[in-house]
């Protein structure tokens, strides 16, 4: 296991008075020992002790053939894995659980355990939150890297593929770059379907004076991109001018908020409070950001109601969007911040001024 992390976990453990955790998410496993072991729907556990007693509990199927930090128990499907867990666990002690553990395992090891079960999550998501330098040099890279394959999409659209097609285009073009694919299915929309800020892509095409929003990410060393540009074929209104400033301005306001000390609500404030100043508010419909690392949405969100103080080293993105439907346009700008001693810094340098790509 990472022992940085690891003491980093068990500190936080004894700050809040637990001394069992048990992990079973895959990602968070992987986070601690770079092993990525996908159980299935079979158990799979790491139970975590400020004594220094771990354990992982492993199903025959999926034997390890690298050390993991802590000695394995195996079980077959013969077996009760939770039962054989739960005799592992000190009995009038609370037993901190991650809150991913399927809801069968869970009720199982509440009519074996004779203690408390608390969400661990709030533990294992604040150690996370704070990236160590390694991880902030793999995001750096990953978000390097989509600002180049930003560049070569755009440089597509005057092609007039499909949304579809586009997606293909765009997983070679991240294949190509060295990583290992998406972090998240993409967004390729095109006018009205860019005013669904969660869009499928579909067998659209563009057509002069659309906007389109591209919102894409991929995975390098493990570790996830993320980034929404949107441009416009051909020529651009001036009511799809006007919107798209008003968004370019929060995203930047946004940006300006995201420094040690704020809260993570502070940022959404700045971003929403100036769409809802120049008139925009209801059309500005989801959360301004969302924490990424490992994965591409981690706990701790940019929204109204998170009042978690910012720490350096986090990372998220900060998004304002502007969705209007009847009017057939959608504008989204998103970002990567990573929040240093004084301030942020900015992971993604892809232009975001207005952009119109050359479209016959």
């Amino acid at each position: 296991m990472n022992q940085t992390k690891l003491q980093n976990v068990l500190s936080a453990m004894e700050k809040q008075g637990v001394s069992q955790l048990i992990v079973s998410d895959p990602a968070v496993i992987f986070y601690l020992t770079g092993a990525r072991i996908e159980p299935g729907e079979r158990m799979l556990a790491l139970l975590l002790r400020t004594d220094g007693a771990h354990r992982f509990f492993i199903n025959d199927l999926f034997h390890q053939t690298r050390e993991l930090g802590a000695p394995i128990t195996y079980y077959n499907d013969t077996q009760d894995g939770v039962a054989i867990l739960a005799s592992c666990l000190t009995a009038g002690k609370t037993a901190a659980i991650d809150k991913n553990w399927p809801a069968r395992f869970l009720l199982r090891l509440q009519e074996l355990f004779d203690g408390r079960c608390v969400n661990s999550s709030p533990i294992i998501d604040g150690v996370r939150a704070i990236k160590t330098p390694e991880e902030q040099e793999k995001m750096r890279v990953s978000s390097r890297i989509n600002d180049g394959v930003m560049e070569r999409l755009i440089a597509c659209l005057g092609e007039n593929h499909t949304e579809k097609e586009l997606g293909e285009i765009l997983l070679k073009l991240y294949l190509d770059a060295g990583c290992t694919g998406f972090s998240f299915e993409p967004i390729t929309a095109f006018a009205g379907n860019a005013a669904d800020p969660h869009h499928v892509p579909d067998n659209s095409r563009g057509k002069r004076g659309d906007c389109v929003v591209l919102d894409i990410g991929g995975v390098k060393d493990d570790y996830c991109s993320d980034m929404t540009r949107t441009v416009f074929l051909g020529e651009a209104s001036p009511r799809a001018r006007e919107i798209y400033e008003v968004v370019l301005e929060a995203n930047r306001r946004g940006i300006a908020a995201a420094k040690p000390g704020n809260r993570m609500r502070d940022v959404d404030d700045a971003a929403r409070n100036y769409i809802t100043e120049k008139g925009f508010g209801p059309y500005f419909t989801h959360r301004t950001g969302h924490s990424i690392g490992l994965e591409v949405h981690e706990a701790g969100d940019v929204s109204a109601v998170n009042e978690a103080v910012i720490r350096p080293g986090q990372c998220f993105s900060v998004e304002p969007g502007i969705y209007i439907p009847e009017e057939n346009i959608g504008v989204r700008i998103e970002d990567l911040v990573l929040i240093t001693e004084s301030g942020c810094e900015v992971l993604n340098h892809f232009p975001k001024e207005l952009t119109v790509v050359p479209f016959d």
